[in-house]
């Protein structure tokens, strides 16, 4: 699995870590909070609190498998410390640098002042070799984030951690033990040769394609639909960029063999704090024959819904509570989106047990309403569990419509613009992708209703559509048409502006979209209690919206979390212009 499939890959890995002193150690890799057995996520070693806080950010090995590669490290580990913050406080961060190249920290879901949000080139320089930057701001939050690198993709290579942030008053949410659940993924190639392979071929990891044998056997789709997705360049397991024929799939550090365990007392009420930290995958999570009450959603308070399964998008938040009755071991299943691999962890009544393992489930198809023929096919349809998809009528266009006269107002059209939505759906209701035809409950957006009415709430002013666009083919992503290094001008916004935002996904693939800097409104028809969240997946044909005020000023990032989506063009800067200050200006 972890074995470089190119001579000079081993060798630029080698090189950055050669030479390094301080190099972590195997078994000083894993923070205490993130180690097997830990008892909670409140105290112990690897954990940060206080008014000044400080992150060493410098070079790894992380070993898994038997093999030991190179990685980014924040304090000597993988994944980085636990920061634990209190509502209210003022906090000062430094971050140092001992790396041989710029870095940064991304308080993701934070609320601070735009020039410490931490993305290069739009709220800061950047923080150079043998440098430190302090980064200080109130915290005015409570709930569950993370924080991240924003420079090069030095966040595919290992530099992430948790932030808890404990509320002022009582915890609306009652538990007697709690766990951080951070999920990622992790492959020997540095990420710069994923998005090389990538390139070359868009399909490139994709190793569950359809076949003949399968066709033979009557698998998937029939001689007819292949024949016209084939004519359309479609390739409906196109699912995952990056699958697990390079990753391995990790809950905090640790890969199914290592069988992270986290520790409770039968009966007691258990919070997981699940957060995905991952590069480039969509999780799907269950813990077999335990549900999941859903209480918080990017670190807001949701009224409490229970489910059996639910799909996280990298980037997203969700604490869940379970309630474990009998003493055995359960397993936590985080399953790829693609099917293509999983991890399992365990939550057990002592150590040393494990819970079982379950094997992968079929991968699924995309379909027509993954396509954007949302108008043409019924609620639901799509990527059927191991079902046939909907025949493709290449008289619709499918998504091959590139004629300029049918192209959205706003979208450039060229190559980088390969397909459009004919009839993108609202899919807030939909299942997510894979999990349409799940025997058992699955949340949707549509579940998730704000715990208390969101304050000062009022009609949008103004309304735009923003179009998530690519040539899946030559691996080009964008909005509207324009990658960032093409200078696309800046969403401007009035403080205090209050507007809608409709995303259209005129890909077949899931995009979580992340506006740093604010928190938006969900629009998914709870009215006053629309969940709040900074985060949000938008699925394949589909359209989202959400309502927000623009009541931060400053420059802000607004991106695909696919940590390569957003390196080959799919971002754009949002800026909130505050009493007559220009463009990237800070307010005094």
């Amino acid at each position: 699995m972890f074995r470089l499939s190119a001579l000079h890959d081993r060798r630029s890995m080698m090189k950055a870590a050669g030479g390094l002193a301080g190099l972590v150690a195997l078994d000083a890799l894993f923070p205490g909070w993130a180690a097997i057995g830990s008892a909670g996520a409140a105290t112990g070693a690897g954990v940060l609190s206080g008014d000044h806080i400080r992150l060493d950010i410098g070079h790894g090995h992380f070993g898994l498998g038997g093999r030991q590669v190179h990685a980014i490290t924040a304090n000597g580990t993988v994944p980085g410390p636990l920061l634990r913050l209190k509502e209210g406080q003022h906090v000062r961060l430094t971050v140092a640098n001992a790396l041989d190249e710029d870095t940064s920290i991304h308080w993701h879901g934070l609320l601070v002042p735009f020039q410490y949000d931490g993305v290069p080139g739009i709220s800061f320089p950047g923080i150079a070799p043998g440098q430190a930057f302090d980064y200080h701001f109130p915290v005015r939050q409570a709930g569950t984030y993370w924080y991240h690198s924003h420079s090069g993709m030095q966040e595919g290579m290992g530099l992430y951690g948790p932030i808890i942030i404990d509320p002022a008053g009582p915890d609306p949410v009652a538990f007697d033990r709690e766990h951080v659940i951070l999920l990622s993924d992790w492959s020997s190639l540095h990420p710069h040769a994923l998005l090389r392979r990538l390139k070359q071929q868009g399909g490139y990891f994709n190793r569950q394609k359809q076949t003949l044998a399968g066709l033979l056997a009557g698998r998937d789709q029939t001689l007819g639909e292949r024949i016209q997705w084939g004519g359309m360049r479609m390739d409906p397991t196109d699912i995952s960029d990056v699958t697990g024929a390079t990753y391995r799939y990790l809950v905090n550090g640790h890969d199914s063999a290592g069988n992270w365990t986290g520790l409770f007392e039968p009966g007691e009420r258990v919070r997981l704090r699940i957060i995905n930290g991952s590069a480039m995958t969509n999780f799907n999570v269950r813990l077999p024959g335990l549900a999941m009450t859903v209480v918080q959603a990017d670190g807001q308070d949701v009224e409490p819904v229970e489910t059996d399964e639910f799909q996280i998008a990298v980037a997203e938040t969700y604490d869940v509570i379970v309630r474990p009755e009998e003493a055995r071991a359960y397993s936590f299943i985080a399953e790829a989106i693609d099917r293509s691999g999983l991890c399992r962890a365990t939550l057990a009544p002592r150590l040393g047990m494990a819970g079982p393992m379950v094997p992968l489930r079929e991968r699924p198809l995309l379909g027509m309403r993954d396509m954007g023929m949302g108008a043409h096919v019924a609620q639901g349809h799509g990527a059927a569990h191991g079902g046939h998809a909907p025949s493709a009528d290449a008289s619709h266009g499918g998504m091959k419509m590139r004629d300029k006269a049918l192209a959205p107002p706003g979208v450039k059209m060229g190559p980088g613009v390969a397909t459009l939505s004919p009839a993108p759906a609202d899919r807030v209701g939909d299942r997510p992708t894979g999990l349409e035809q799940a025997g058992h409950r699955v949340l949707t957006y549509a579940d998730l209703r704000a715990l208390v009415p969101v304050p000062g709430r009022r009609a949008p002013e103004r309304e735009l559509e923003v179009h998530l666009t690519a040539n899946m083919e030559r691996y080009m992503w964008s909005f509207d048409g324009v990658k960032l290094s093409e200078n696309p001008e800046p969403l401007a916004f009035r403080h205090g502006e209050r507007a809608r935002v409709t995303l259209i996904n005129d890909t077949m693939m899931p995009h979580p979209i992340h506006l740093h800097g604010h928190f938006f409104e969900l629009v998914n028809g709870a009215g006053e209690r629309q969940p709040r969240k900074h985060s949000v997946n938008v699925l394949p044909g589909g359209r989202l919206s959400f309502d927000f005020t623009a009541d931060a000023p400053g420059d802000w990032a607004f991106h695909c979390h696919m940590l390569l989506h957003m390196h080959a063009g799919m971002f754009r800067v949002v800026t909130v212009r505050h009493d007559g200050h220009g463009h990237g200006e800070a307010p005094a």
